[in-house]
């Protein structure tokens, strides 16, 4: 259920660095009750055709951009007029262009096209290029595909892999050398020489249940685990993930439309109590030979290997163990010549703990940096590998969100954090040392920034978005953060944009029952009138991977909101506790086997609160929609408050939170037997009895996330009690429900209609 920048310089860009010492945490920008936006002047209604089937108002960023390790420029892909691309080196100070790799650099042969890179990487010494093309989906995402390499030096291009099938090759990457590239074929790991084109398989026992160097479905879905192998700084080994999926039940889809009679997909999918794959990690010689297996502890079925990484040497692995409830999270150092291990250190929760990324070796590999939430709040950490002692690197009431670098040389460790406003987000580096100094970087530009740095952190790719402005990208000098160049703007979608007629948005806070406040955004009429009555439509997500009240630009479903108070609705988002807002350990575990309990008691709380502070909303005429998490909030608002939601649209829902996957339900719901008394009083089916609103449910009949299985059973539930609803069955669509021309069209089309029907505005 996970949820899956032109205007940006009108503000001068301010490149003074802030220095602070920040403690406390104030919940909207400038710590004020709210905050308006200037009214749109503009006359233009928003046009689904302009929206869904033109692209009129689509903001496009720049990918994918590669820094050079040489501190010589980025690169950036760029299209040849010959329908391929060019690769474009970019000097970060003078911003002089050299094209490095010509479009026709990178034909097979004189009758063939120039290959479409769908990616690239370099090779550290940035003599040689890796590109992936001709790519399809292996699970979710496209990391099935062909890889070419490409030598600069002598222009040589040439295709891995040998004889094999069309786009079966995954994860192909450099040696440290760049002499040889190890990828995954079939579940099986290879290493290509490139001089001779020898190819060496390493693993012969992947098939459909031994899977090596990748990973099944709810792995790559919820830990983001794809890509399972990593060469040693030395070359010399690779370590990798083993999976074995024998005994994880299997599910079946249906695919009713595409041949003369059904055909069936099956794949492991482990159930709520079902049976996990059993994993494993081990190291094995770059040339062949046999693998040595790290003992770890525990059973490979109750316990997940959500991380491992060379221990700033080749002799070592670091690996993190998350217990199957996830409470506990156990690093341990591996011998990769033994296979023995030694705990580190733990992250022990009464909830679920949290596996750490953008871990670092430093001080000779004495020492690493580490996350945790501990204190209460997200901050970093350095762990002495001798000891597993901690010392503080940032400290306060607020969320390290994202770690993106760590330059030892300069002593700094730069992140994002918004200590004063959830909504946000902004570039901070701190002092390595632990001494408390703390430099903000990002200039006083209200919105959301993300950042893109250069080996050294003296330059970086820079993103800045806000709720009306589309995200823009320029080139930063670091730490001043002085604009360099504009390197992409939306500039025709922003003025398209701009033109639309559009009414007041506001930031809000309100207060929950006990007290605590949640953020929220009103969106109101064009033509508002504060002595009329409006109905009201809200988005809700309310998981934990999401946050839907948030100073960014909101995209397609921004504009589709815009165009619902265009028609003359209120559009309102609350984010209740629990979901993913820099706000503290407590702020996020407080929906521990809670899900669409606590969670819809916020919604509804937050609905009440608006009730009272404005007149204009009609309470009579209360709305409520969401997709996949919200899809389930949204079922769960309307059976459990069956009088304050009148109309609510679930699109891809979990009615029942038995049917998700292992990973993600039970870290929030915990395990079964002993909280299934939990799992039914926070599943939506449970309270479907009490539907009394208009329900429209929406889901695809390929949903390989989600499964269409949970809206039958719900439909079952509603017949069952004599309920009527609005069901729409959208054939092999997945859980975006985006697949096929006219699909998102046709959804947000009868998604108007239903509200206009049952929840009208005038």
């Amino acid at each position: 259920m996970t949820q899956q920048t032109t205007s940006w310089l009108r503000q001068t860009f301010i490149g003074v660095a802030s220095v602070a010492f920040i403690t406390g945490c104030s919940t909207l920008p400038g710590g004020g009750e709210h905050q308006d936006t200037q009214q749109s002047t503009g006359t233009a209604a928003v046009e689904f055709d302009a929206l869904y089937q033109q692209g009129k108002y689509n903001a496009r960023g720049v990918g994918p951009t590669r820094w050079l390790a040489d501190g010589s420029g980025y690169t950036v892909l760029e299209r040849a007029d010959d329908g391929g691309h060019h690769i474009v080196r970019y000097h970060p100070q003078t911003q002089q262009r050299t094209v490095l790799v010509n479009a026709e650099d990178l034909r097979p042969d004189n009758n063939s096209d120039p290959l479409k890179v769908a990616d690239y990487s370099w090779s550290d010494d940035g003599n040689k290029l890796l590109i992936f093309t001709n790519t399809k989906r292996s699970w979710r995402t496209h990391t099935l595909g062909d890889y070419w390499v490409f030598d600069l030096s002598t222009k040589k291009l040439q295709q891995l892999g040998g004889n094999a099938e069309a786009s079966t090759l995954q994860f192909a990457k450099f040696d440290p050398q760049a002499t040889r590239v190890a990828y995954v074929i079939n579940n099986n790991i290879y290493v290509e020489n490139l001089s001779s084109s020898r190819i060496t398989q390493l693993t012969k026992d992947g098939s459909d249940t031994i899977v090596n160097g990748t990973f099944d479905w709810v792995n790559e879905e919820e830990f983001f685990l794809r890509d399972g192998f990593r060469w040693s700084p030395d070359g010399s080994s690779i370590a990798y993930w083993q999976l074995d999926t024998e005994g994880t039940p299997l599910f079946t889809m249906i695919n009713n439309t595409d041949e003369l009679y059904p055909t069936l997909k099956q794949f492991p999918y482990p159930k709520v109590g079902e049976t996990n794959a059993a994993m494993r990690i081990g190291v094995m010689p770059a040339q062949g030979g046999d693998t040595t297996w790290m003992k770890v502890p525990g059973d490979p079925r109750q316990n997940y290997l959500v991380r491992m990484q060379w221990a700033g040497n080749s002799s070592q692995l670091l690996i993190q163990q998350l217990t199957r409830s996830q409470a506990v999270n156990t690093a341990f150092l591996a011998n990769a010549k033994t296979g023995s291990v030694q705990q580190l250190l733990q992250e022990v929760t009464e909830s679920w703990a949290e596996y750490v990324d953008d871990l670092q070796f430093i001080d000779n590999g004495t020492s690493f940096t580490w996350l945790s939430e501990r204190s209460g709040f997200r901050h970093i950490y350095v762990v002495q590998r001798d000891t597993g002692r901690l010392s503080t690197v940032t400290r306060g009431n607020w969320d390290v969100i994202e770690v993106l670098q760590i330059n030892e040389k300069d002593g700094w460790v730069y992140f994002i954090a918004s200590p004063e406003t959830p909504l946000e987000r902004y570039l901070f580096r701190a002092s390595l040392d632990g001494s408390g100094k703390l430099e903000r970087l990002t200039p006083d530009q209200p919105g959301t920034h993300s950042y893109q740095l250069s080996a050294d952190a003296k330059y970086a790719v820079h993103t800045f978005s806000n709720v009306e402005t589309m995200p823009i990208v320029d080139m930063i000098t670091l730490p001043e953060h002085k604009s360099i160049r504009v390197i992409k703007t939306n500039d025709d979608a922003q003025n398209a944009f701009d033109k639309l007629k559009r009414g007041a948005f506001e930031f809000f806070q309100v207060e929950a029952q006990d007290g605590l406040k949640l953020d929220g955004y009103l969106m109101k009429p064009a033509d508002f009138d504060p002595s009329k009555e409006y109905p009201i439509v809200y988005y809700v997500y309310g998981e934990p991977w999401g946050q839907t009240v948030a100073n960014s630009w909101g995209g397609e479903r921004f504009l589709f909101h815009t165009y619902l108070t265009q028609q003359g609705y209120l559009v309102a988002s609350v984010d209740n506790r629990g979901t993913r807002s820099p706000r503290g350990f407590e702020w996020r575990r407080s929906i521990y086997k809670n899900l669409g309990v606590v969670t819809v008691r916020d919604q509804h709380d937050a609905l009440q609160a608006m009730l009272d502070r404005w007149d204009f909303i009609d309470e009579d005429r209360v709305g409520i929609w969401g997709h996949s998490g919200g899809g389930s909030q949204t079922l769960n608002a309307l059976f459990r408050y069956p009088d304050a939601y009148h109309a609510g649209m679930a699109l891809a829902p979990v009615p029942d939170l038995t049917l998700y996957d292992t990973i993600y339900q039970e870290r929030y719901s915990g395990l079964l037997p002993e909280a299934a008394d939990s799992y039914r009083e926070t599943s939506a089916i449970t309270h479907a009895e009490n539907l009394q609103g208009d329900l429209l449910l929406v889901h695809g009949t390929g949903d390989d996330n989600v499964h269409f299985q949970g809206s039958e059973r719900l439909v079952n539930e509603l017949i069952k009690h004599g309920k009527q609803f609005d069901y729409f069955a959208y054939p092999n669509r997945t859980h975006g429900i985006s697949e096929g021309e006219g699909t998102t069209l046709h959804l947000r089309t009868m998604m108007v209609e239903f509200l206009k029907q049952n929840l009208p505005a005038n």
